[in-house]
């Protein structure tokens, strides 16, 4: 049978982990509600050089 001690560190593992999927998702759905992300890509920009 497993000790309590090692069960508390993986609970602790397991809790640290989707704690940390939970913050970056929200981080991530907070950028495109902003704005600051885009699921569209924007076309490249096109330079042209005139040599006069």
């Amino acid at each position: 049978m497993a000790d309590r001690r090692g069960l508390k560190f993986v609970g602790f593992i397991f809790a640290s982990i989707t704690l940390t999927v939970t913050l970056v998702t929200g981080v991530v759905v907070k950028g495109y509600a902003d704005g600051d992300y885009s699921l569209e890509s924007e076309p490249a920009a096109v330079q042209t050089v005139s040599i006069r």
